[in-house]
């Protein structure tokens, strides 16, 4: 088929355009950009031109999205507004997630409270098809009433997870001594998802399907990561070209440190490290990162 060149300069100068409208480095694209609905799409809105999403669950589905690429290395983020009323069993989830048999896991989870109890906030890191890692927080706001900003900071050193600009949990890599880290490429991943059986007080507090359906929104759908475009790829996502691999990201900064020591004195309800019953001997890891943890808090790094 014939085209003019006058329309073929049209054409390529309508999609630079939209290059640069679209830009992956604008917070502010569409959702559809970078991310594709993997199910519950009846169960899916987006609000202006797709700049805002919302996810929802009913007793029939729940929903999700997730990234069309996997990645390597990053500093992760989303702007979430919780489900509101009585959301006890309920849980969003945002997450990196391999894909794999074996596989690799960082987690934001959100579990549902009765109205007007305070939402715990889960995180836990997988390595190898290991688990069991888990920690929870109170968070300090009630995360229904407005966005807020969740990130995760992945390199060949740490994984920190963040709560708007404060620090929650450090997951550092000492793989050196044994110890899983995850090093498989990633999606990034949000759902939400009926976890009646284990969510809320150990599952003895169930879900009140009159309030569905529950609703999670989600904007800023910016991906700050190294992207691996297929399973051959010999990229090296540890290079020091992407900025959250630089050395003052292989540790807090004397701020983060602050913050890190009095919101976790402040707000955490569950740590792995110190649960007896379940870990009568601790996992490898908590002996090391208790070490290390003294020396973030002390500003002291060995």
């Amino acid at each position: 088929m014939y085209y003019s060149s006058i329309y073929i300069k049209v054409m390529y100068l309508f999609g630079f355009l939209l290059l640069r409208v679209f830009s992956k480095g604008d917070q502010n694209v569409p959702y559809d950009v970078n991310y594709n609905i993997i199910y519950g799409n009846q169960h899916v809105v987006s609000f202006n031109q797709g700049r805002e999403l919302q996810i929802s669950m009913d007793n029939s589905s729940g929903s999700g999205f997730g990234s069309k690429m996997n990645y390597g290395s990053g500093y992760f983020h989303m702007k979430i507004k919780l489900p509101n009323r009585d959301s006890a069993g309920v849980v969003v989830a945002f997450y990196l997630h391999s894909n794999t048999n074996i596989h690799d896991e960082i987690d934001f989870e959100f579990l549902g409270n009765r109205e007007g109890q305070p939402y715990n906030l889960q995180t836990n890191v997988f390595a190898n098809g290991e688990g069991g890692r888990e920690q929870r927080i109170h968070l300090w706001f009630d995360p229904t009433a407005d966005f807020h900003n969740y990130k995760i900071l992945w390199n060949n050193h740490q994984i920190v997870f963040f709560v708007d600009k404060i620090p929650i949990r450090i997951f550092k890599n000492n793989s050196n001594t044994g110890v899983g880290y995850p090093q498989q490429p990633m999606q990034i991943l949000a759902t939400i998802w009926d976890g009646d059986d284990w969510a809320t007080n150990g599952g003895y507090t169930k879900i009140n399907w009159s309030f569905a359906p529950f609703k999670a929104n989600f904007k800023d759908f910016k991906i700050g990561g190294c992207p691996i475009i297929n399973s051959n790829d010999n990229h090296n996502c540890n290079s020091q070209d992407y900025w959250w691999n630089k050395r003052k990201y292989w540790e807090l900064s004397f701020k983060q440190r602050r913050l890190y020591k009095e919101y976790r004195a402040k707000y955490i309800t569950y740590d792995y490290c110190d649960d007896r019953p379940r870990y009568s001997i601790p996992p490898q890891e908590c002996s090391i990162n208790m070490i290390k943890k003294k020396n973030v808090e002390n500003g002291i790094f060995v």
